[in-house]
């Protein structure tokens, strides 16, 4: 747990400065109940919550489900959607287009695979 946190700094995914808020779990929990799924490709393995607006900039939206969006880290499909759709290919950046991005290449991966 150490180890990712740490790694998870280095990449630019925490702040040293911001800690979660004791309500984080349950606010995760909740919206994963809803939306379990990678909103870009769906799949349900290395999930996470991502924050459309970044918790450490704008602490009053981090338990609001509004600015939350399921994405994945799962590199088994040669993409990690939350660094390239979330973050644009860099943990530091913020997508402020993350709900429509997601919904564009959920439809493209549809169509490439023949599902729609």
């Amino acid at each position: 747990m150490l180890l990712k946190h740490v790694k998870d700094i280095i990449q630019g995914k925490t702040s040293l400065n911001k800690k979660r808020s004791p309500k984080w779990t349950t606010t995760r929990k909740r919206h994963l109940s809803k939306f379990p799924t990678c909103a870009v490709c769906g799949s349900d393995s290395k999930i996470e919550v991502h924050h459309i607006q970044p918790f450490n900039e704008k602490p009053e939206l981090e338990l609001d489900s509004n600015n939350l969006i399921t994405l994945c880290e799962n590199w088994s499909k040669g993409v990690c959607c939350h660094l390239f759709v979330g973050h644009l290919g860099n943990y530091k950046k913020i997508n402020p287009s993350v709900i429509e991005d997601a919904k564009l290449w959920n439809s493209k991966l549809k169509i490439s695979l023949g599902i729609i």
